[in-house]
């Protein structure tokens, strides 16, 4: 059996090499685009098991097109494939679906592992940089631990924790589970509670707070 594969990025080079490194009996690249409206075309063409996506397309993000295939196609796998190593990208991606958060640097046996692990349902890997991020943001805070001027519940903390990672409120709605009516509700009180002008100012505290830890 060989899976149907999807390549997103608008590097070519990168779209050959993964096409070649994908050119083995577990795999079958049914697609190679550039661009997330070649992406949608052909997933509505083909059938497809897994995405492999850039973050950065020439057309759009990719972030928005991750959200886009996990809300219309949620049996397809899609597995962000980046150069960057950025905390809020990996965190917006885990928020929005992403079975897992790949770097462009990694060897190519472990991609081809992780694409196989993913493809037969097994768990994201303990030491994926999606899952360690996944786990900060679910974690509960121990609010006895904040510093006194943070006087939050651990669900305020907890939401706090996802704002100061860049998320937005529909993207922490969707990681922990509540509406975006709450999320908004337990913002203001977090806005309040630690007198924070705004979000950002809101997020530099919270990691000067150690709240990440």
């Amino acid at each position: 059996m060989s899976w149907n594969v999807l390549i997103v990025d608008d590097h070519e080079v990168a779209r050959i090499g993964l096409s070649w490194l994908l050119d083995n009996p577990s795999f079958h690249v049914a697609g190679s685009v550039a661009t997330a409206a070649e992406a949608l075309q052909c997933l509505a063409d083909k059938p497809i098991d897994l995405v492999v996506l850039d973050l950065r397309l020439s057309d759009g993000s990719g972030l928005k097109l991750l959200e886009e295939i996990c809300n219309s196609r949620p049996e397809i796998a899609v597995v962000v494939l980046s150069a960057y190593e950025n905390p809020t990208y990996i965190a917006r991606a885990a928020a929005l679906g992403a079975a897992d958060y790949l770097l462009k640097s990694i060897p190519s046996q472990t991609l081809l592992r992780t694409l196989q692990r993913i493809l037969k349902g097994n768990a994201t890997d303990a030491d994926s940089l999606l899952f360690l991020i996944q786990k900060t943001m679910q974690e509960t805070v121990d609010v006895r631990m904040l510093p006194s001027d943070f006087p939050l519940t651990a669900r305020e903390a907890q939401v706090l924790r996802h704002v100061a990672l860049g998320l937005s409120n529909k993207e922490i709605a969707k990681s922990l589970c509540i509406s975006i009516e709450t999320v908004k509700e337990h913002v203001q009180h977090v806005l309040r509670k630690i007198n924070a002008a705004d979000r950002t100012d809101a997020a530099v505290r919270a990691i000067k707070s150690g709240i990440m830890a």
